[in-house]
């Protein structure tokens, strides 16, 4: 394996900044496999992995799954491939995770690219959310719990409680840079990808 044909993207970004839409869109034109460890979890619950068993009775009392178990899934995907290229959307939350992960990729010699850290105004966020709740009322769908002002200002405050020191760990090596997330979908589009090394 050559670091040429690694590549790893760890995206970052609040609530409503319009993630998963742009990691999609990256995965899809650059070859990248987009790594969601909910996904992941909940893959391995619906086959009874020994994994599975263990994470069922965490996510059922509604709890956060503990990193060392996060990491094991996340080891046992990324072993699974021969070229190592992911886009991170969702993990690491927290600092633990982050050196977790960082410690893994060294070992399959595959570390972190980009980190591109979509930035949007507060104000645009909660009006993009709440925007979003009332489009799916007037479509006749439920309207996500999260989708109210209230809610999304919360989610605002832990998204930067926990957030800060992911972006201070990835800007201190050199990895991290903002990306204005306000504007067409192509024109962000085409700062992220302008971004990158």
């Amino acid at each position: 394996m050559t670091q040429k044909e690694n590549k790893v993207v760890v995206f970052l970004g609040p609530p409503g900044a319009g993630k998963g839409t742009q990691a999609e869109r990256l995965a899809a034109e650059q070859g990248l496999t987009k790594i969601s460890t909910g996904d992941i979890l909940r893959d391995h619950v619906k086959r009874d992995t020994e994994l599975g068993q263990q994470v069922r009775p965490i996510l059922d009392a509604g709890k956060l799954v503990p990193d060392d178990i996060l990491l094991a899934l996340i080891g046992d995907t990324l072993a699974g491939m021969d070229t190592v290229r992911v886009i991170f959307d969702g993990f690491p939350r927290t600092l633990p995770q982050a050196e977790g992960l960082d410690t893994l990729l060294e070992e399959l010699g595959a570390p972190v690219n980009a980190v591109p850290l979509l930035e949007v105004p507060d104000e645009v966020l909660i009006s993009r959310i709440v925007e979003r709740g009332r489009q799916a009322q007037a479509a006749g769908h439920a309207v996500r719990s999260d989708d109210t002002e209230e809610v999304a200002r919360h989610r605002q405050d832990i998204y930067r409680e926990q957030t800060q020191p992911l972006i201070d760990y990835y800007a201190a090596r050199g990895h991290l840079y903002r990306v204005d997330g306000v504007g067409g979908m192509d024109e962000v589009y085409g700062r992220i990808v302008g971004g990158m090394k």
